[in-house]
């Protein structure tokens, strides 16, 4: 990152200003608004390798305007208070500005899980948890985690089954944590969920004669070149998602050790796999690859997408950056001194706290699925279908006794007679919500004069809610 570069922290803050500026707010309910509630730090020892490890872990809580607050628990060695508490802030106008019924919260654990077997990983998890649950900063009523960078379905089993253990007669117990596997209380379409979010964001977008022209864009996704940083749980999920049911051309994927470039576009599919098993994208055949992956940020495309770390674009790279659109995937991936350098050069930026939503909006979802004990689709789905069949069987007959000679295509009939099921509804909910908080985002970017951006529409619109329920809470 640039030198002279405010800290990810700061930057949510700095962003925040820029929104505030243009609302009529009392002073009081603008900090009430800003800062963070409570920050609990822990340390703790697990004896492991035949002695004792400490681990410091953080579960930051932002807003309790609604609760339970949600947010993800993430496992790397950059966690620290700062980062914790900007993430648990965006996690607070994320969770507004889709219109999930939480307060915004998160977590991290200072550690590199690639260091540790799964058992050593399944007691430093546990012990986490164990720390966190006695204080109710693990909670199906109070605070409701997920899995963020490092960890994933694996590590909120654990900590479902630790929440379990503590409180045995808890009957919404598998609430306490979303991102489940199906098997363990999840919900089928939760792991895709974030880049299948933003998937959905980039298709509404493109919806949209106006914001395609001020990207300088025209049609749809199909042939626009993509350029993917990070081809991790998000970046592989769009980057398929993308390429396969889109048409679009992944154009290069950055990773941590290099990136791969092919004009023709790249197959995500055998690129995922080939790092599963190689650990590292170099030697994938049949693409060139560079080991300054940094520099394909700045490659000629249509599309960017930051699917990695808060700050991989900042001052020292904004200006070369050549993508007159930008999605960022990953929570902070464009600091505030980038942001401007971008905002003047003219493109658009798809902001964060809505692009890769989709996460906690399925973990809503999942934790709605805990709470009333029944998988979605279970007492609909053959009504449905025995609805669309009677439907079908008199058109046909009809056609029949009428002599008309046509017939529904097989086609037709079998998507029609097809009840739908859980991954059915969870895509279905996930696209309407991705669409309609795109569309209050744009109602302030096209309809103030004062908007020049879709960041700013986004914070004004979930900050006017926090400040609603917090007036009608009596602040």
């Amino acid at each position: 990152m640039a030198q002279n570069e405010p800290s990810f922290r700061e930057s949510v803050d700095l962003m925040f200003n820029r929104a505030v500026r243009l609302m009529d707010l009392s002073p009081g309910l603008e900090q009430k608004i800003r800062v963070c509630n409570s920050t609990y730090t822990v340390r703790f020892g697990v004896r492991l390798r035949g002695k004792i490890e400490t681990f410091t872990g953080y579960r930051s809580v932002h807003s309790e305007h609604m609760e339970p607050v949600k947010g993800g628990i993430r496992y790397a060695m950059s966690v620290n208070q700062d980062e914790v508490e900007a993430l648990a802030a965006l996690m607070t106008y994320k969770c507004a500005l889709v219109e999930t019924p939480f307060g915004g919260s998160k977590g991290g654990l200072c550690i590199d899980p690639r260091q540790w077997d799964e058992h050593e990983l399944e007691q430093i998890t546990r012990r986490f948890a164990y720390e966190l649950i006695k204080r109710d900063l693990i909670h199906p009523a109070q605070n409701v985690p997920a899995p963020d960078m490092g960890t994933g379905e694996r590590e909120m089993a654990w900590i479902a089954d630790q929440y379990a253990r503590m409180n045995t007669t808890d009957i919404n117990a598998k609430a306490c944590v979303t991102g489940k596997p199906p098997h363990a209380g999840g919900i089928q379409g939760r792991v895709e969920a974030t880049g299948r979010g933003v998937q959905y964001a980039l298709r509404e977008f493109f919806r949209h004669k106006d914001d395609k022209a001020k990207a300088g864009l025209a049609g749809d996704i199909d042939g626009k070149r993509i350029v993917v940083q990070g081809l991790g749980n998000v970046g592989y999920h769009a980057a398929k998602f993308l390429s396969e049911e889109d048409g679009a051309k992944v154009i290069a994927i950055i990773e941590r050790d290099g990136a791969l470039l092919d004009d023709k576009g790249l197959a995500v599919e055998e690129v995922r796999q080939w790092i599963a098993k190689h650990g590292t994208v170099k030697g994938y055949p049949g693409a060139e690859f560079t080991e300054d992956g940094a520099a394909a940020l700045e490659l000629a495309c249509d599309i960017l997408i930051p699917a990695a770390m808060e700050g991989v674009i900042h001052k020292g790279n904004a200006a070369r950056i050549k993508a007159p659109l930008i999605v960022e995937a990953a929570n902070g991936p464009i600091t505030f001194g980038a942001d401007e350098i971008l905002r003047q050069k003219g493109v658009v930026i798809i902001p964060d706290m809505y692009a890769n939503a989709g996460g906690v909006t399925v973990s809503y979802f999942e934790w709605v699925k805990n709470l009333s004990h029944i998988r979605f689709g279970r007492m609909q789905r053959r009504a449905e279908e025995a609805r669309s069949r009677l439907l079908v069987e008199e058109l046909e007959r009809l056609s029949a006794d009428q002599h008309l000679g046509w017939s529904l295509g097989d086609g037709f009939k079998e998507k029609f007679l097809q009840g739908s099921d859980e991954l059915a509804l969870v895509r279905s909910g996930l696209d309407d919500t991705m669409r309609t908080a795109y569309q209050a985002m744009r109602e302030v970017w096209h309809g103030r004069g004062d908007v020049e951006d879709l960041r700013v529409a986004a914070y004004i619109v979930s900050i006017s809610r926090v400040a609603q329920t917090y007036k009608s809470k009596g602040l």
